[in-house]
């Protein structure tokens, strides 16, 4: 396996609206961003990914573009990207720009030209379909059933009245579907990642990139989806939903690596850019090879997504919720782990991004007791494993979900308002499936991670003036949980969760043979199904033992006699060396984590 700048580097996403507001508009800003860049440089950032920045209505919180070369006003101007770059750059740090090209915005002139007439030259720009026929009061049915990714109660299909025809919209009708078939919307956006490319980004995050390709008979979905919530199997009214997920039918479509070879030969290569492809629904091994594989994979890097979807319920989207075992957790990192190690591909590594609830709050327990225990004990496994690490901001210092007493308006996003009306629509008279539907918001929205940066305990948390209300509401335990507070911790025996954070990256680039490019085994973990223990060989530095108490018990967890650990190097409990056995039986507290170092 290679060795490569980007694969030891640490990612950094901002999700700008909710970072720093220096503007006075209760809406973060780059101006913001540049003002923490020694914070990013003093956590052990190497790249910044910015979430989209572009000029946009905000439909979908600037996921939906209508300028792609136009930073949009409420985050600044195109040259405060240049500064932000100059700054980082000061540092050794450096920029990643957000890609966004499945779709546009319906205010982008693009589509303003395509909708504007059947003979436009930008008609085929987008997808646009002729009724499947007519229902019996005369109204247009949409070509075929496939539901909207954010609202799966409605069609991925919008009504154009004028034209009588329909446009492909997966996401929201603000958000239409680009038609990739066309060359010229290739060159096109072959023309924009170049412009950033230029300016001095290192690359791209780009989003749902294996959905361009769509099978052009544009066949129906199978019906999978019940009118439900996941508590209630069989529906308050019962039966097949009108529309169900098309997935099967456009995520790696048919001309999807053609697309990305092109785009690696034109783009990629010459600017020698960094790539990390949103991919979602895909779970092949041989299609991510394909994809990143060492030796001809068109992207550096994918996001797989089996850990965060490890509570969704198969065939219900991904507002559904289940039950998980740390089983769930363990098995998609073990077989992804060896698996990029035996093909020569590699990983990505992340529990959180702005799509996800805060981890501490899925994965552990987020009571005052345990929130640090449980942060830290994420952050030790997510240093520990071999990928390039993104980190989300606001999980450094452990940042949790929203609390669940807050009123439904507090939930601002999109696919929340209409999961909500759904639920609404749907189980208006049933009390305990609207009670089930709002755990669902509690647990997986996109909200809990869209809550302002906590930088201080001043009002608003110092994400802006007091004086100005935010454009999201402040968690409630920000005079606790915040950058300052942790970053002035001083204790002897114990660290803060963003002091653990530091001290892990830190620990993880001293180490890259071992927690980068290391080998990597799972310890059987029969004894308890609470641990999750896991080995990490390097060349140079040679074993490692990780162990992962992921309950709130205490544990008694037994060593296997083949495993020699000379010491324990850190633990989640204590700022120094843990004094446990070395072999035998170890005793683990709540949501424990330890690090050892074995015999060569």
């Amino acid at each position: 396996m290679s060795e490569e700048w980007w694969k030891e580097a640490v990612i950094y996403q901002i999700y700008p609206s909710s970072f720093k507001d220096t503007t006075n508009t209760g809406w973060g800003d780059l101006k913001g961003i540049i003002s923490k860049v020694d914070y990013l440089k003093g956590l052990g950032v190497d790249i910044v990914w910015i979430s989209p920045i572009y000029k946009s209505p905000q439909a979908d919180m600037g996921y939906d573009i209508a300028d792609y070369k136009l930073i949009d006003p409420c985050y600044g101007t195109n040259e405060d990207v240049d500064v932000l770059i100059a700054e980082l750059k000061k540092r050794d740090m450096k920029l990643m720009m957000d890609l966004v090209v499945n779709h546009t915005s319906d205010q982008h002139e693009w589509f303003k030209s395509s909708i504007s007439s059947p003979k436009s030259p930008k008609r085929d720009w987008y997808i646009w379909k002729p009724p499947k026929g007519h229902d019996a009061l005369g109204n247009p049915l949409p070509p075929n059933n496939w539901s909207q990714i954010l609202g799966d109660a409605n069609s991925a299909w919008t009504y154009d009245k004028t034209s009588n025809e329909y446009y492909l919209s997966l996401f929201t009708p603000d958000q239409p579907d680009l038609n990739w078939e066309n060359s010229d919307v290739r060159a096109a956006v072959h023309d924009v990642m170049r412009f950033w490319l230029a300016k001095g980004a290192c690359g791209y995050r780009m989003d749902v990139i294996n959905l361009i390709s769509k099978d052009q008979r544009f066949p129906d979905a199978d019906e999978t989806i019940v009118n439900a919530t996941s508590s209630d199997p069989a529906g308050n009214k019962g039966g097949s939903a009108k529309y169900h997920p098309g997935w099967k039918w456009y995520v790696n479509g048919p001309r999807m690596h053609e697309y990305l070879r092109e785009l690696k030969k034109e783009v990629l290569e010459p600017y020698k850019a960094i790539t990390v492809g949103e991919m979602p629904r895909i779970s092949d091994i041989d299609e991510i090879i394909k994809t990143v594989g060492q030796k001809d994979g068109e992207l550096k890097m994918i996001f797989i997504f089996d850990v965060v979807d490890l509570d969704n319920v198969p065939g219900q989207g991904r507002m559904a919720l289940r039950d998980w075992e740390v089983r769930d957790l363990v098995e998609p990192i073990e077989k992804w782990q060896n698996i990029m190690i035996e093909r020569e591909g590699w990983n990505t590594i992340f529990i959180e991004n702005h799509d996800n609830p805060r981890s501490v709050s899925r994965f552990c327990d987020d009571s005052d007791e345990w929130r640090e225990k449980g942060a830290k004990l994420l952050a030790l496994m997510q240093t520990t494993l071999s990928g390039t690490i993104f980190i989300y901001q606001g999980e450094e210092i452990g940042m949790r979900n929203m609390p669940k007493d807050w009123d439904i308006s507090e939930y601002k996003d999109i696919e929340s308002i209409n999961y909500w009306k759904k639920s609404l629509e749907l189980h208006g008279n049933n009390t305990e499936a609207l009670k089930e539907a709002r755990r669902v918001l509690d647990t997986k929205a996109r909200d809990h991670a869209r809550t302002p940066m906590q930088w201080d305990a001043s009002p608003y948390a110092g994400f802006c003036s007091e004086n100005i209300k935010p454009w999201m509401r402040v968690m409630d335990d920000f005079t606790t949980v915040n950058t300052d507070v942790q970053t002035r911790f001083n204790s002897e025996d114990d660290l803060s969760v963003l002091q653990y954070w530091k001290r892990g990256l830190a620990n993880r680039k001293e180490y890259p043979d071992a927690f980068v490019y290391g080998d990597y085994q799972t310890i059987d973990n029969a004894d308890s199904g609470s641990v999750f223990a896991y080995l990490r060989t390097g060349k140079e530095s040679g074993q490692w033992l990780i162990v992962l108490n992921f309950s709130g018990k205490n544990v008694a967890w037994s060593m296997p006699e083949k495993v020699k650990v000379n010491g324990w190097m850190a633990g989640t409990y204590l700022k120094g060396k843990p004094d446990k056995p070395t072999e035998g039986v170890v005793a683990l507290r709540p949501w424990e984590g330890l690090l050892g170092r074995c015999s060569n």
